[in-house]
């Protein structure tokens, strides 16, 4: 057993560096409470503990000695960043606590006044400035990080940071409303993750990135058989990747008109993660689910609103800005859908416009539900013209499964209203 004190954050580092999560670095030998407790230095590893991580890792045992300088102010600052990223919350968890935020502003300064740093420690700071940014909302900034991210890993011919960043930035990019481009860098990472044969966690998040993208673009034949593959390549795995494989193939089989089978996959993915594994992503699915079904004709408000409500007790813990707004959206529309105008118009304004963080699909089907709310409120034109303009921005934004979506809700609305009277 060792007692050197550096282990923990050393360990830590070059799993980041690396992209793993706690789970996928335990690999089913320890545990991921084991894992974070070795990281926070709580704990000193075995020789057998060491071994097992420095195969997983891919690095030399010494590689978890103290390095014998303190290094650069940007080696320093991304080594203290580093310390306080989030453990097991993953990409959309909570840095827990304000230690985050005062540790990557200082790793930002520390960018800036080091223009001239390795390329490498460049990309590895900017990574996990980007999963802050990520974190809290912060869209452009996160954008901003990604594109010099991209051009630092082709410079530096690495498939596996070329794969990673191209993800990344597709999946920042739909979540933005530029569905066009997100879709070219998410088709040229699963491009290189296959060329470059890259393991299943690189090939899957590229597949991930690349059916979300096709599915939003309206390619949905394109993405039903990625989603299929997606499905394939994780089989037998119980982790994030699989969970989010499934949730990706039920939300493309939404898509097609395919319930059945997207609440099979749905609840696959449901029984397919612990909570304690993932608690960010168990709450995510439960929105996913209750999303589900308030779209399903009739709608199936009872099982939105359990899910809403299992959903809504683990976010209040763990859950971001941007999740916190996915949940109070999907409330309002249960309260809609259940007849409730005035609470549903009521959760609806609890929204702040001017901080809204939520992804673009997300801003534009709160809209939309304004609309629908006027229409009900009795202020007809008004709703359908707001109705008719979300369905344009959609088109512009090549989102043409979301126009498509609005279109139709705005021909229903025509359809209730019956034949025009005289002019």
């Amino acid at each position: 057993m060792t007692d050197e004190p550096s282990f923990g954050p050393r360990l830590k580092a070059l799993r980041l560096q690396r992209g793993l999560s706690q789970t996928a670095l335990a690999g089913g030998e320890i545990s991921t409470g084991y894992l974070s407790r070795l990281e926070s230095g709580a704990r000193q590893p075995t020789e057998r503990v060491i071994d097992h991580l420095a195969r997983q890792l891919g690095v030399d045992r010494r590689a978890f000695e103290a390095p014998p300088a303190a290094g650069s102010p940007l080696a320093r600052s991304l080594a203290i960043a580093a310390s306080c990223d989030a453990g097991d919350a993953g990409d959309d968890g909570d840095d827990g606590d304000g230690d985050g935020d005062e540790a990557v502003a200082g790793l930002t300064t520390a960018l800036a006044a080091c223009p001239d740093e390795a390329p490498l420690l460049r990309w590895q700071a900017l990574w996990l400035i980007a999963r802050h940014r990520h974190r809290r909302g912060d869209r452009a900034g996160e954008r901003s990080g990604l594109e010099e991210m991209t051009g630092i890993a082709d410079d530096l011919g690495l498939p596996e940071l070329r794969c990673r960043t191209r993800t990344r930035l597709a999946r920042c990019l739909r979540a933005g409303g530029e569905v066009a481009r997100a879709l070219e860098l998410a088709v040229e990472a699963h491009r290189t993750a296959r060329e470059a044969g890259l393991g299943v966690t690189d090939t899957g998040t590229a597949l991930l990135a690349l059916v979300s993208a096709e599915a939003e673009a309206g390619r949905l034949p394109e993405a039903r058989a990625h989603a299929e593959e997606l499905v394939a390549l994780v089989a037998g795995r119980s982790d994030a990747l699989r969970a989010e494989a499934l949730w990706s193939a039920a939300t493309v089989s939404s898509r097609q008109g395919d319930d059945d089978a997207a609440h099979a996959y749905l609840h696959q993915a449901l029984e397919a993660l612990d909570s304690r594994v993932d608690p960010v992503l168990w709450a995510r699915l439960r929105l996913a689910a209750a999303s589900l079904c308030l779209r399903s004709r009739p709608a199936l408000t009872e099982r939105a609103a359990a899910c809403l409500e299992q959903a809504g007790a683990a976010l209040s813990l763990v859950g971001t800005p941007v999740q916190q707004q996915e949940l109070l959206v999907l409330r309002a529309q249960l309260a809609f859908e259940e007849g409730r105008y005035e609470d549903a118009r009521a959760a609806h304004d609890r929204l702040d416009r001017g901080q809204l963080v939520l992804a673009f699909r997300d801003r534009i089907r709160l809209e939309t539900l304004d609309g629908l709310l006027l229409i009900a409120e009795g202020r007809p034109e008004e709703g359908r013209a707001l109705l008719k303009s979300l369905a344009e921005e959609a088109r512009r934004a090549s989102s043409h499964d979301l126009a498509a979506e609005t279109w139709r809700l705005l021909a229903e609305t025509l359809e209730d209203a019956g034949p025009p009277g005289p002019a």
